[in-house]
């Protein structure tokens, strides 16, 4: 096994990681490190052997671990990670910092990052994957974002580096993000805020947030990201062709899509990965022969089978 560079924070090796999925779901990382801040995650990257393998973990959101674990060091970040400051119309927020956090932190400031409020996971993760609802995404207010690049070096990206396209970022391989700064539109603290209630209202009305579940499993098809706008065409969403399929409801082992929204997958009873993965195919599977479009996964799979 390899040796781990010396630490202050915490590596604890061979570390299950299903109770840090929202899924409940996975084997062991090879290791697991919890830096204690940025320069201890900077020093510890630049010890680690080039041929190890690293992994960024957010809170474990939008995730499967497969039931084989990861064959990596994961890293999670924590306390050292999640501060919120906010000066003149900039939010620079870690990149532990919950999403919802931010969203109203900065609704106190007078300015709107509303967007996040929903959007379950935290900003590393909001980053990484371009994350959005209501037609408004991270790429439209970053300014830029910083990471600790695979060598230990500590780096500025901007959008351009990043390269954002639809639920992506090309962010350096075994880069890790560790904060980010926002230009946000200004508005009413109390307006802001009213909005905010209104939209977890809706969700709540709308999408199975009592279950496990790791929001949205597939992305919707090309051309049809939701902008909650009184206009938003459904003909192809996501959960649309998958009603059409007939997959609504469906199971396998402890997995289910749900009855309330057909594009959230759902850990109803002890699934293992590899149930959810394997209905998430199924359902890949069903849509392609009754519609001819293929789903892709916006959750994402890591690990080994």
């Amino acid at each position: 096994m390899t040796e781990m560079p010396q630490v202050r924070g915490t590596v604890t090796p061979d570390r299950d990681l299903s109770d840090l999925t929202w899924l409940r779901v996975g084997g062991p990382a090879d290791f697991l490190f919890r830096p204690a801040d940025v320069e201890d995650l900077s020093a510890f990257l630049r010890e680690l052997p080039a041929d190890v393998a690293v992994f960024p973990m957010g809170v474990g959101s939008n995730l499967i671990v497969r039931d084989g674990g990861i064959k990596a060091v994961v890293i999670r970040m924590g306390r050292g990670f999640n501060g919120i400051e906010i000066d003149g119309t900039r939010v620079t927020a870690g990149a532990a910092a919950l999403d919802a956090h931010v969203a109203r932190k900065a609704a106190d400031a007078g300015l709107d990052l509303t967007f996040l409020r929903t959007i379950p996971g935290s900003i590393g993760g909001a980053v990484r994957m371009n994350a959005g609802c209501y037609g408004s995404y991270t790429a439209d207010v970053l300014v830029s974002a910083q990471a600790v690049l695979r060598n230990g070096d500590i780096v500025t990206l901007t959008p351009q580096d990043l390269n954002f396209s639809y639920r992506q970022s090309d962010l350096p391989k075994g880069a890790v993000l560790i904060s980010a700064t926002f230009e946000a539109p200004e508005g009413r603290p109390e307006a802001l805020h009213a909005r905010m209630t209104d939209q977890i209202a809706k969700r709540d009305a709308s999408q199975p947030t009592k279950d496990r579940s790791a929001g949205s499993t597939f992305r919707n098809p090309a051309g049809f990201s939701s902008t909650g706008q009184a206009d938003d065409v459904h003909d192809l969403k996501a959960w649309k062709v998958i009603d059409d399929a007939g997959m609504r409801g469906a199971r396998k082992g402890g997995a289910q899509m749900s009855e309330m929204h057909s594009n959230f997958l759902i850990n109803a009873d002890n699934a293992t990965a590899a149930d959810l993965e394997g209905l998430g195919e199924d359902v890949r599977k069903k849509v392609y022969d009754s519609s001819g479009i293929t789903l892709e996964w916006e959750i994402m799979r890591v690990g080994e089978k």
